[in-house]
């Protein structure tokens, strides 16, 4: 099991890229490809596939670079407050020796690491394969496979629906079908989001507790 670094103490204070720019979009291009189905050619639906597989496989690999960066810098505080001690501790066996009056504050003013560290700098390779792992079932999840899946069968069923229902040409109830899926992509995001988010949390994440904030679109 893999135990995680305080993520408030050490917390990367920069914009995330593939979170809270366009790039985000990418993780939709399958949900358009499926609105489509009905008008393009399957190739290119699969292609939009890809193209938010390669998005998830991005941000995967960017958190777990994230979290090396944050285990690397908080294993270098507590290497300096490590160092601090030591100075201190010899500082005042010193003074002692000698009878020297020694200033108790001076001495345990840093007793507290400034990082939560147990476990810090031990199971490093774990807690960054852990980042890449949650991100990536995460995403494989709740941005490709369980919305792709919901907008091929509403508009699967919307266009069979239609065909039933209507005498509309063919292409009016493809159209009408690709407005369908279009306009759920939006209203089904938020709901798949935290429903992986407790399917996760319910599973995977105890076997690494897994600390970091819940993924959102």
């Amino acid at each position: 099991m893999v135990e995680g670094v305080s993520s408030e103490s050490v917390a990367v204070s920069e914009k995330d890229p593939y979170r809270d720019t366009w790039v985000r979009y990418l993780g939709y291009a399958n949900e358009v490809g499926e609105s489509f189905r009905a008008l393009v050619p399957v190739a290119a639906v699969w292609a939009t596939y890809g193209v938010s597989m390669a998005y998830v496989t991005a941000d995967a690999v960017h958190k777990g670079r994230r979290a090396a960066e944050e285990e690397a810098s908080a294993l270098m505080v507590k290497t300096s407050w490590q160092s601090d001690q030591r100075l201190q501790r010899k500082a005042y066996s010193h003074s002692v020796w000698t009878n020297k009056q020694t200033d108790p504050n001076a001495i345990t003013s840093s007793l507290v690491c400034p990082v939560d560290g147990d476990g810090v700098g031990e199971g490093h390779r774990g807690r960054v394969a852990a980042a890449v792992a949650d991100t990536f079932v995460w995403q494989a999840l709740a941005s490709v496979a369980i919305p792709g899946f919901t907008i091929n069968r509403l508009c699967a069923g919307s266009l069979l629906l239609l065909s039933y229902t209507t005498r509309w040409p063919v292409p009016v109830r493809k159209w009408v079908t690709t407005a369908v899926g279009l306009a759920a992509i939006p209203v089904i995001i938020t709901p798949i989001d935290r429903s992986v988010d407790y399917l996760m949390d319910s599973t995977l994440r105890k076997l690494y507790h897994y600390e970091g904030k819940s993924h959102k679109a």
